[in-house]
């Protein structure tokens, strides 16, 4: 299929091929490096004991406070590429340590290090993935958005793919210390593909005269992200849409964990049980961004796009309620993130493309951060508390449920804050 015809289909102008290219490469990567990671986290928490699960989204959230300030004043100070590099140099340091901490000489503080592991991966995955998509609301036009961050999305999924994929392959002949020294590598190409992109882009808007205003730090204050966010009532609503999603994503989540716990007893079977759930997820996901995500959004527009994650997720939780079953919530649970995927996360990312650039990285990693993790904490102390009060988690869709109806009711009012943009195919 030649470049004229890839174009026509996927509704890409010829003079977004090269920054789209670069683009997908650093979130290909980037994702690929965190499914790398995403399976060894989840056999470190549940070796370290389902119930303490709680406490490490509680140290997550803690770790986030810390580092919202730190990232605001970086954001401050210097352009968005320096931003870029170093949070991510931050990281892959990070990735080192872990390294030689899982080396048998430290076998007896496995545990702990498993524990600090499971929250810096928890930090790591939001921090970095809020970066990528700040620097591409700001790249692309809202316009733009809406023809291509399902591409975009798409790639993410892929590398989510071959990561699960290299995971099952090769996690019991490297081990989980070779995992983490290949996800080194991917955060590190993940910089050179984004320090391209911004270079392409800062290229194509030479001739508008943009190119000086955009790459100048954003300045404000530190906390400009809590205050703006409080302030207004649209960046409240997304914030209100992430505790929701965080809040019923933190149930299924421990739910999962705790049938492998009862299931597994090896650390490699652990691994690959969680690894194969993500690579199903994902090729199903890769299937619908590729197909329905960009059409979706240019057909139903955001309020309706937006409106499928809560709506597949009062579905679900009204089965669990009248049909409990193992069956049952496998198939919520890879229904809703393929929901996620394909549909929520394009659609919330373009709801960023309707605000100044201050709180496109500063308000939204605030959002994306510590307003998810603050969603972990509800999710996963409501969790336990009902665990301990009743011996099961079945009185959880009596939590979901009605949450559900305040979350779809939010998402047709923040789409309808973002107004419908006529398409149209083809040129340049």
């Amino acid at each position: 299929m030649d470049a004229d015809r890839i174009s026509k289909l996927l509704d890409i102008r010829k003079n977004e091929f090269r920054i789209l290219a670069w683009a997908m490469l650093y979130v290909f990567s980037l994702f690929l490096a965190y499914y790398l990671l995403r399976p060894v986290r989840d056999e470190l928490g549940v070796a370290g004991g389902v119930n303490n699960l709680p406490w490490l989204f509680s140290g997550t959230l803690i770790a986030m406070l810390m580092l919202t300030p730190i990232f605001s004043f970086l954001v401050k100070r210097f352009s968005r590429i320096t931003v870029i590099k170093l949070s991510y140099h931050f990281f892959a340091a990070h990735l080192l340590v872990f390294f030689i901490l899982l080396l048998p000489a430290f076998s007896e503080y496995r545990i702990w290090t498993g524990r600090v592991f499971f929250i810096w991966v928890s930090v790591f995955n939001l921090f970095v993935v809020s970066i990528f998509w700040s620097l591409i609301v700001d790249v692309f036009s809202p316009e733009q958005g809406l023809r291509l961050f399902g591409i975009l999305s798409a790639g993410a999924t892929l590398g989510a793919m071959v990561g699960s994929l290299v995971t099952l392959m090769l996690v019991e002949i490297i081990d989980q210390r070779g995992l983490i020294l290949l996800a080194f590598l991917m955060l590190e190409l993940s910089l050179l593909s984004a320090h391209r992109a911004v270079r392409d882009a800062e290229n194509s808007k030479e001739e508008n005269g943009e190119i000086h205003a955009s790459e100048r730090p954003v300045g404000g204050s530190v906390f400009a992200g809590i205050t703006h966010t409080l302030r207004s009532p649209y960046l409240s609503g997304i914030a209100v849409f992430m505790i929701l999603y965080s809040l019923t994503s933190t149930f299924l989540y421990l739910e999962q964990a705790r049938i492998a716990a009862s299931a597994f007893s090896d650390r490699a079977a652990r691994t690959q049980f969680f690894a194969t759930i993500d690579l199903w997820v994902n090729i199903f996901t890769l299937i619908s961004q590729l197909v329905l995500t960009s059409r979706t959004l240019k057909g139903l527009g955001v309020s309706f796009t937006l409106a499928i994650l809560p709506l597949v997720t009062l579905a679900g939780f009204s089965l669990l309620l009248a049909f409990p079953s193992l069956i049952i919530f496998v198939v919520f649970q890879v229904v809703r993130r393929i929901s996620n995927f394909s549909f929520a996360r394009p659609g919330r990312e373009i709801l960023f493309t309707r605000v100044n650039k201050e709180e496109r990285y500063k308000s939204k990693n605030f959002i994306d951060t510590v307003v998810y993790r603050l969603g972990d904490q509800l999710g996963s102390w409501s969790y336990a508390g009902l665990l301990n009060f009743s011996g099961s988690a079945g009185m959880l869709a009596y939590i979901a449920i009605p949450l559900s109806l305040i979350w779809l009711a939010l998402s047709l009012w923040l789409g309808s804050k973002s107004p419908f943009i006529p398409l149209k195919s083809g040129g340049d």
